[in-house]
């Protein structure tokens, strides 16, 4: 699981610097690990609007949910996670994760009818969990937000 590409002109901005800027790794650091995922066998680099991550998590939604946190970040437009592990296997079965980049007009009930398909949109609570802590109310998402997808067998 390689690169991950995000908008870099939207996102939380973390109070450093202007909007061009691209945040430091150690702010970006500091801003994941504030999730308390389970990061702290985590490493991040800056290289120009790409965070790097490496290290070692402990499963496949905390894989998900640090991409996310960083790609999720004004001044992040890739994040490379190619050298960041799954500790409970990394196994060869691995899914590669799948997100959604808010459009306007979208609402968490849209986008699972859309992923799940016709009929599931009541299952916008699973997206809305999977993407706690960085969502804090399922009805304040915005145009160019990355969303996790859990697959519903998962749920």
């Amino acid at each position: 699981m390689g690169i991950f590409d995000f908008v870099k002109s939207v996102g939380k901005k973390l109070g450093i610097g202007d909007d061009e800027e691209t945040p430091d790794a150690d702010s970006l650091k500091k801003e994941l690990d504030s999730y308390d995922l389970g990061t702290d066998k985590v490493q991040v680099e800056v290289d120009g609007d790409k965070a790097i991550v490496k290290g070692e998590v402990a499963d496949q939604s905390v894989f998900e949910k640090a991409v996310i946190a960083l790609g999720n970040t004004l001044g992040v437009s890739k994040v490379e996670a190619s050298e960041l592990k799954v500790a409970t296997g990394d196994t060869p079965d691995a899914k590669e994760p799948r997100f959604y980049t808010v459009k306007k007009g979208d609402s968490l009930w849209k986008i699972a009818t859309e992923v799940y398909g016709k009929g599931k949109g009541p299952k916008y609570t699973v997206i809305f969990e999977a993407n706690k802590p960085m969502l804090k109310d399922p009805d304040l998402i915005y145009p160019g937000q990355v969303l996790r997808i859990p697959d519903l067998a998962d749920a």
